[in-house]
């Protein structure tokens, strides 16, 4: 069973999902805070570096940001040129144009933009000039994406794009054409601001906290909702209303003494889940490293001693590893090159199994993550991308 907690305080709002009861995701926002990835803004061009195929985009954060030549070129692979030309035949200093924040700022570089524009809606991301249909691949079910992108292609314009979003399995072709028309009116309105504004400016916002919760995680299988601020309870009983009306979970008003987290264990499993090491159930424990390139994870055998044989006791421990580190992925957010240093098995057979579990365990991370496959060191290489 999945639960939705959500602890309220003048200085920040948090929110926690749980799985079975235990701790999944976690999102934050602070009342000032101004959501960046997503959001799209009206910027100018302050330098082109041709021996980067890059430029520096001024956008009104402290820093510019990055735009790389792929992010100019057209989003459809066959719509960009056979040979890739120089980025100053794609922009000059000082010139205008519209870009979206892909990666926040982080560390000493400024974000990431690009040109492909992408808005997400309930059912469906909405890409003006995509021109190409794509469906989630974690729908299955062949006959369920032939529905749905033949549902796609019935209702977009020439030029326009779409990802059709895993929560779209099952939904009515009225129900994703209005989701399409609402992410088209919101376009219509993000293209009449540029029109007016003065670079560099915002031109839209990603959803705040409570919206995009309502949007992207409170699905059919979240069956409750508790939050300990009456005024917040409202507004997400709204939210639900006009956003996710099909849902059947359980909106509920927590009023106890005892902190919310607290009641459901969040505080002690966020203690736990964001130190450096963390103990696994058995014994083992894990070493989480992450530098500005990549993350690394050591798994140790710790307290355990197993009681077959040592390939049987490296195995336990590995399995477990892989299980647990999916999870702690999504719950810190981790992106990037993620490198896994299991301990050392003998068993081929071991191996392999130690890589299809852990294939399984990210099946249930929204985020795009791909297991690379074994380094010719044994490491286990695997990418997330960031939400």
């Amino acid at each position: 069973m999945k639960q939705l907690i959500i602890h309220c305080a003048p200085e920040l709002t948090q929110a926690a999902l749980l799985e079975d009861g235990r701790l999944a995701e976690y999102d934050t926002q602070y009342p000032l805070d101004s959501q960046r990835a997503g959001s799209i803004y009206l910027g100018r061009i302050v330098n082109v570096l041709p021996g980067m195929q890059a430029a520096f985009v001024d956008i009104g954060l402290v820093k510019n940001a990055f735009l790389y030549i792929d992010d100019l070129l057209p989003v459809h692979l066959d719509k960009q040129p056979k040979i890739k030309p120089s980025i100053t035949e794609l922009v000059v200093v000082g010139q205008t144009l519209m870009v979206q924040v892909t990666k926040d700022p982080q560390g000493t570089k400024g974000a990431r933009v690009t040109t492909h524009v992408s808005i997400p809606g309930r059912w469906i991301v909405y890409m003006p000039d995509a021109d190409y249909i794509a469906i989630s691949r974690k729908i299955d079910l062949e006959a369920e994406r032939l529905r749905l992108k033949q549902i796609a292609e019935g209702i977009l314009l020439p030029g326009e794009g779409v990802i059709v979003r895993t929560g779209a399995v099952g939904q009515s072709e009225e129900a994703i054409r209005d989701d399409l028309q609402n992410l088209r009116d919101l376009w219509s309105s993000i293209c009449s601001k540029m029109d007016e504004a003065h670079a560099p400016a915002q031109l839209y916002q990603d959803l705040d906290l409570l919206p995009r919760l309502a949007r992207d995680v409170i699905t059919d299988d979240v069956k409750e909702v508790w939050m300990n601020d009456s005024k917040v309870y409202e507004e997400m009983k709204l939210l639900l209303r006009k956003q996710n009306p099909g849902w059947r979970g359980r909106v509920a008003y927590y009023d106890r003494k005892v902190p919310l987290f607290d009641q459901f264990g969040v505080t002690e499993e966020l203690n736990r889940s964001f130190r450096r090491k963390i103990w696994l159930p058995s014994g083992g424990y894990l070493v989480i490293d992450q530098t500005e390139a990549l993350t690394v994870i050591d798994v140790n055998t710790g307290r355990y001693t197993g009681s077959i044989d040592l390939e049987q006791t490296v195995f336990d421990i590995n399995r477990e590893a892989a299980t647990e580190i999916p999870r702690l992925l999504r719950l810190r957010n981790t992106r990037g090159i993620i490198i896994v240093d299991f301990i050392d098995m003998n068993s081929d057979l071991n191996r392999l199994a130690v890589m299809e579990h852990i294939s399984q365990a990210v099946r249930k991370d929204r985020s795009k993550t791909v297991i690379v496959g074994w380094t010719k060191l044994g490491l286990l290489e695997m990418t997330r991308k960031r939400k």
